[in-house]
């Protein structure tokens, strides 16, 4: 081995040493802070574990706590599967809504006529610098019996409805509560009617989800806004001489360009909804009738107020597997692609230079 060779395995040998020294605290801290304990709620959640002393003390059981709410029916089963109900249609009704509202909020701001944008940027995104827990407080005020909702319904010679209290589905409340089919009745998944699945979000729940959107569209307006600026002027004004109308830019050029942050957007959405606690802990605790009960404050009261710290820990687990198929599927549909930017611009532009010849040959 000739003196060169050496020198250099020794220079890169102290680079990477000096990489790791630097990294070294970080990897330690979420060792310590993170993967622990997540092996730790893992080994709980296939255990015996009542709370009391070291889990690594406690006894395997094996897939027990899972098959509790899973497999054997009964309450467990029953109360996972609403929390799965209501949480499905928080995410389905939450994520697209903030998407689009977001998507739009930043197109908008990035507009160079608009004056005063950093006032806006700073109206749209302070929502979302708020406090959970006190925006939660506010919303169930206004949405109360007494709350400023209703009260303004009621000067329209509407009557409010009772927000917070009425467990009824939107889908059914809006076909006038139907009689439910004796099939779809007498069917259940995961304890809870096939009528029950269909009957949507209860009026709290859609409470929640226009809070959701409200005080989220502005932390995504600005991922989109953040990728809007990476868009070269080569690219429009490109898209300018193929002819292109506004609609076109937009459509053709500039939603494609944003594969990447719609990624980003939808994906951080996904977690963010099948995780949500705070709104529903301080609201009433699933309240009524269970309807606004979700897998995360489900995993919450298993473990801490009922004590069953086995099921608790299982349905956590449970849920951070839906939230991975979710980015896996997403991923795949969403994606963003591997070409470069000059592929990328070129093939945005292809359509627009068939439109183009296809109305001069017309």
């Amino acid at each position: 081995m000739s003196a060169t060779n050496v020198t250099n395995r020794r220079r890169t040998f102290r680079k990477d040493a000096v990489g790791w020294a630097f990294v070294a605290p970080c990897v330690i801290i979420l060792g310590v802070f993170l993967l622990i304990p997540i092996l730790m709620a893992a080994w709980v959640s296939v255990s015996d574990w009542t709370g009391r002393g070291s889990p690594l003390a406690s006894g395997f059981v094996g897939l027990e706590n899972y098959e509790s709410f899973l497999g054997k029916g009964g309450l467990p089963t029953k109360d996972f599967g609403l929390s799965i109900r209501n949480n499905a249609y928080y995410f389905v009704f939450v994520v697209p809504l903030q998407t689009v509202l977001s998507l739009g909020l930043a197109v908008l701001v990035n507009r160079k006529m608009l004056r005063a944008k950093a006032f806006f940027k700073t109206a749209f995104y302070f929502p979302s610098v708020t406090s959970t827990v006190a925006i939660t407080t506010l919303w169930t005020f206004l949405f109360s019996a007494t709350g400023a909702i209703n009260a303004m319904l009621e000067k329209l010679s509407v009557d409010g409805p009772n927000w917070f209290n009425d467990p009824r589905g939107i889908f059914h409340l809006m076909l006038g509560n139907p009689s439910a089919p004796p099939g779809l009745k007498q069917s259940e998944f995961l304890g809870v009617s096939l009528w029950d699945w269909l009957s949507g979000p209860s009026v709290a729940m859609c409470a929640f989800i226009v809070m959701a959107v409200f005080t989220t569209s502005g932390t995504f307006m600005l991922l989109f806004l953040a990728a809007l600026q990476t868009i070269g002027e080569e690219t429009k004004e490109a898209a300018l001489v193929d002819g292109a109308n506004g609609w076109q830019r937009f459509w053709h050029v500039t939603l494609p360009m944003l594969r990447p942050t719609l990624f980003t957007v939808i994906t951080l959405g996904t977690i963010g909804t099948w995780q949500v606690f705070d709104q529903i802990y301080v609201s009433g605790h699933g309240s009524p009738a269970k309807t606004t009960l979700t897998p995360a404050f489900l995993s919450y009261q298993s473990a801490f107020v009922d004590q069953q710290w086995g099921r608790g820990a299982a349905t956590s687990f449970v849920l951070f597997a839906i939230i991975i198929v979710f980015t896996i599927l997403q991923r795949m549909v969403t994606g963003s692609s591997d070409l470069s930017k000059e592929k990328r611009q070129r093939k945005l532009l292809r359509p627009l230079r068939w439109l183009k010849e296809k109305q001069v040959a017309s």
